[in-house]
């Protein structure tokens, strides 16, 4: 028998998770949002039986029903909050990205997810993407040699009907700006392929064209990895009139990579020194063509975060994962506010701490 199920949260991103869900033989047993309208909404979308259960709120749900597995989909700023509760109560989890808006948060699930043997996912499914298990793959095998420097950049535009799609979006409490919603995928991956340990981040953020928000909607910054690689980042919300690019390149001194792309979908440059493959076949090979940014990923994630729980080991992609991902952007928010470089790991930090940064930019 498969998997029971619940999602905490009805919005945008869920009919992905549910549909990866479905996909992977669990058993939808409940739906939880604060809106019974968008309950209803993706209960209709798949077809779901009347005996699924719907809640406004997640404490009950946690209370009244056997669930193996929750999906946390709700606005950034609570998905710690609930999932200490849902962790505390035994249940294992998959977590929106960010897993957390402060190292604190983020520290405070790792450690009780190990205390209560929970499994905990982070739900950055662009690392299943599969360009990027490509990129991946030859990291592992070490065909870059001595990874020099990488890039991540998002490009993509978010307008004002966007961000009053839900009231949470750009604000420091509840959100972050674009480096922590919409760039996070790809600073997650941009750590990852180059060692994951950062030595020094130096950052600037803005907000430049959005007055209707707290927080940045441009960042950028230089990352020092401790194995003396350099990184980049770019991410934006302003880039007129789409979404052109999400792009992630590393260079070694026998390897270059490019994955491209709206959402790091495609391989578009593949050079190796060894010559091991040929790479017209490697980028005919290695793409996607999702139909939005969210990709294929989520069904990936999904059926890893089942094993991890039936095999009982860790997922793909864990809650320490998460909380790198959050640390960095953190690092660059500090750098920018500061004005100085910042020395990792942190051992504190919070978007909370930035709350005002840009209101006499948007007053202006």
């Amino acid at each position: 028998m498969g998997l029971t199920y619940a999602i905490i949260g009805c919005g945008r991103i869920s009919p992905n998770h549910i549909a990866a869900a479905i996909e992977n033989q669990m058993k939808v047993v409940a739906l939880c949002d604060t809106d019974p309208k968008k309950m209803a909404g993706v209960a209709a979308q798949f077809d779901l039986p009347e005996t699924t259960s719907c809640y406004t709120d997640y404490r009950e749900l946690i209370r009244e029903e056997q669930v193996d597995l929750i999906a946390i989909c709700t606005d950034s700023g609570r998905h710690a909050s609930i999932a200490i509760d849902c962790i505390q109560a035994g249940i294992h989890l998959i977590i929106e990205k960010p897993i957390a808006l402060s190292i604190e948060d983020a520290d405070q699930i790792i450690e009780l997810a190990n205390k209560h043997r929970v499994k905990v996912s982070a739900c950055h499914q662009y690392r299943f993407n599969k360009a990027v298990q490509q990129v991946r793959k030859a990291v592992e095998e070490e065909r870059f040699g001595r990874l020099m420097y990488g890039t991540a950049t998002t490009r993509w535009y978010r307008d004002e009907s966007y961000y009053a799609q839900a009231d949470w979006r750009g604000t420091w409490e509840l959100d972050g700006g674009t480096l922590m919603n919409q760039c996070i995928h790809n600073i997650d991956l941009l750590r990852w392929m180059m060692g994951d340990e950062v030595k020094e981040v130096i950052g600037l953020t803005d907000n430049l064209n959005h007055p209707y928000i707290e927080a940045e909607d441009i960042g950028l910054a230089m990352i020092l990895f401790e194995n003396g690689g350099y990184g980049l980042v770019e991410g934006t919300a302003n880039t007129y009139p789409l979404d052109l690019e999400e792009t992630l390149y590393l260079s070694g001194v026998k390897g270059t990579a490019k994955a491209g792309g709206k959402s790091v979908n495609l391989i578009e440059e593949w050079h190796f020194s060894d010559g091991q493959d040929d790479p017209d076949a490697i980028r005919n090979l290695y793409k996607e063509m999702p139909p939005n940014v969210y990709g294929f990923g989520h069904e990936r994630l999904y059926e890893d975060v089942k094993e991890a729980i039936e095999q009982d080991r860790e997922p793909y992609v864990t809650a320490e994962d998460g909380k790198k991902a959050v640390e960095l952007v953190l690092a660059i928010y500090q750098s920018a506010a500061e004005g100085k470089r910042i020395t990792l790991p942190l051992k504190s930090g919070s978007t909370m701490d930035y709350t005002g940064r840009f209101d006499q930019r948007n007053k202006e």
